[in-house]
This record gives structure tokens, C-alpha cells and sequence, in this order.
């Protein structure tokens, strides 16, 4: 989530003689240039939406309004580039349910992310771009006014005096390269404040447009919550598709030859072959019975097809030790709460 490049950069002993300032003031720069251009922009939607609302042309106007924090977040997050090299990420959302303007607009109404960015684009036109402006010109424009004051009283004060910010007058030379010479030094702290401005006001650009970080803690729970419930669904997935192979494989191939021993054993005469054969088609029943209550296990029919309360009450009269069943639900479980609440009551 930090902008990291840059908070390294400032505790870099070669800070000022580095890139860094540069970028930290022109990020400055362009976020007071867009967000004058935004608030004009703004100003004259809201406007026009609001007269043209008497003939219902507004209305339109007004809700695509509403929209115009996407396109200056998007922008946000390219200028961050100039604070970090690594992306800014945009926060995760839907996909319309169907192709075209309607089904898109509908869902990015819905959307947290769409208000959220609309908020940044009203604190962006409102508060953020005049102290970006205010930032520039006390970190950069006081110090190079001081810095060029011996130039300025060459020039414009024909060599005898020298207006300082408009509120001092210089008269002498020495004077006039000791102010040049504390507008140098405000220059080099200037270049710290503009870079510690410029990372404070990327960190609040990357909470309100940008993706939440991986050590955002919100970030970190929802992903953990998406990931265990991807395992939950693999899981029973996958315990579905071996019951099903199980069921319309082993099982089936069972069936048939104890069918076959069946008739076998109808068919052979009394004799060491006909008990032979009995002993097989007694074996085979046995693994099939031993088989059925394998798929059972894993995933029982009945808890399928009528839920919970009826795969309980099957359980309690397989068990060997008598069971009083007592449960109401609601209604449905999902799939993944049900067979987890079976296996726990078989297993108790």
C-alpha cells in the first residue's frame, strides 16, 4: 500500500541530488492542474444536469456525473507511477451480467468502488489540488524568489534595492547574498517537504482508488475467506466426482458379476463347482454391500436429495446404539454446511 520507492528515497543520503524531487513536484504539480481542470469540469455538469432536470435531459447528465470518479481514478493511479514504480492496482469488481451500456452502468452504480472514487474526485476538485498548489509554491516558489533576489535587485532595483516576498526591501549587496543564500537553504529542505507531501498525498490517493494492499488486514481476511471457501468447493467436489465414479463404476462392474455368479451358480450342477460358486457369489455380494456403504460415506444419496434432517435420521436408524433425533432447520443448508454437520453427527 506505501509508496515505497519514495519513502526509501528520502532517507537516502543523495536525496536532493536524485530524481526524486523532481517527480515529487511534478506529482504535485499535475494533481493541482487536474484537480483545477476537475472542479471546473464538475462545477459544469452539475450545472447544466440541474437546468436541463425541468425537461428530463439532465437526469442523464447528472448520473454519468456521478461516474466521473473512474476515469480520474484511472488517472490517479497513472500518476502514481511518478511516486512508486511498482502499479496501483484498481479495487476488484463485478462484471455486468450481459454485454452493453445498460447491464455495465447498472452494476458500476452498485459498485462500492464507483462511489468510493466518486468521494476521491469531490475531496480531489475541493481540498486535494489547492494544497498540491500551496505545497509547490511555499516548498519551491518562496525559496527560488529569496534565491534570486541579488538578480532581481540587478535588474529591476538598478542595483540599490530589492523587494524580499513583498514585505522587505534589501538595500546593500552583502544582504541581498544572505537572503540569496537562505533561499538556497529553504531550497534543499523545500526538496524534503515537497517529497514528504507529495508520499502523504499517494498514500491517500492509493486508500481511496487503489486495490487494498496484501498487508492491508481487510485485504488479508477476505482473501483468506475466498481461499478457504475455493478449498471447502474443491473438496466437495472433488468427493462428489469419486462417488460418482465409484457408483457408476465399481459398483455397476460389482453388480453384474454378482449377477453373472447368480446364474452361474443357477446353472451348475450340485457339486464342489456349484459351492464354489456359491462361496464367489456370497464374496461378491458382501463387497458390494461393503462398497455401497463406502459411497455412503463419502457422500450420502439421501443427503442430496432431501437434505439434512432426513440423512440424520437415516444415520440414527443404521446406528448400532438407539438415537432420538430432534432437529429443525429452516430450511436448506448449503452443500458444503451439510455434509460437514452429517460426518460431524455420524462421527459423534
Amino acid at each position: 500500500m506505501r509508496s515505497r520507492d519514495l519513502w526509501q528515497a528520502l532517507s537516502a543520503r543523495r536525496y536532493l541530488l536524485s530524481a526524486w524531487p523532481w517527480r515529487a513536484t511534478a506529482y504535485l504539480v499535475t494533481g493541482a492542474v487536474a484537480g483545477a481542470a476537475t472542479l471546473v469540469g464538475l462545477a459544469v455538469a452539475l450545472v447544466v444536469g440541474g437546468v436541463l432536470t425541468v425537461v428530463l435531459v439532465g437526469l442523464p447528465l447528472l448520473v454519468l456525473t456521478a461516474l466521473a470518479g473512474i476515469p480520474l481514478a484511472r488517472l490517479e493511479r497513472q500518476r502514481l507511477r511518478l511516486i512508486d514504480r511498482a502499479p496501483a492496482p484498481a479495487r476488484p469488481v463485478r462484471q455486468p451480467p450481459a454485454t452493453g451500456p445498460w447491464p455495465w452502468l447498472i452494476t458500476r452504480l452498485r459498485e462500492r468502488a464507483t462511489w468510493r472514487e466518486l468521494g476521491h474526485a469531490l475531496l480531489f476538485a475541493l481540498v486535494l489540488w489547492p494544497l498540491d498548489a500551496l505545497a509547490v509554491a511555499l516548498a519551491l516558489g518562496v525559496p527560488l524568489h529569496l534565491a534570486g533576489t541579488p538578480l532581481v535587485m540587478a535588474t529591476a532595483g538598478g542595483g540599490e534595492e530589492a523587494k524580499v516576498l513583498k514585505q522587505w526591501t534589501v538595500t546593500t549587496w552583502p544582504a541581498a547574498s544572505g537572503v540569496a543564500a537562505l533561499g538556497l537553504l529553504l531550497l534543499a529542505l523545500g526538496g524534503y517537504a515537497l517529497g514528504l507531501a507529495a508520499g502523504v498525498r499517494a498514500e491517500l490517493a492509493r486508500v481511496l482508488v487503489g486495490a487494498p494492499g496484501e498487508g492491508d488486514p481487510e485485504a488479508r481476511v477476505g482473501e483468506l475467506t475466498r481461499s478457504r471457501a475455493r478449498l471447502v468447493d474443491a473438496f466437495e467436489a472433488e468427493r462428489r466426482r469419486i462417488e460418482r465414479d465409484l457408483h457408476d463404476g465399481a459398483q455397476q462392474r460389482l453388480v453384474a458379476l454378482t449377477m453373472a455368479l447368480g446364474l452361474a451358480r443357477l446353472d451348475a450342477p450340485p457339486g464342489p463347482l456349484a459351492d464354489q460358486l456359491a462361496k464367489a457369489h456370497g464374496e461378491a455380494g458382501r463387497a458390494l454391500e461393503e462398497l455401497r456403504e463406502l459411497i455412503h460415506g463419502i457422500h450420502p444419496k439421501v443427503l442430496a436429495d432431501y437434505g439434512l434432517p432426513a440423512a440424520v435420521a437415516d444415520a440414527a436408524d443404521r446406528s448400532a446404539v438407539p438415537v432420538d433425533v430432534a432437529l429443525e432447520l429452516p430450511g436448506r443448508l448449503p452443500r458444503a454446511v451439510e455434509a460437514a454437520a452429517y460426518f460431524v453427527v455420524c462421527e459423534a
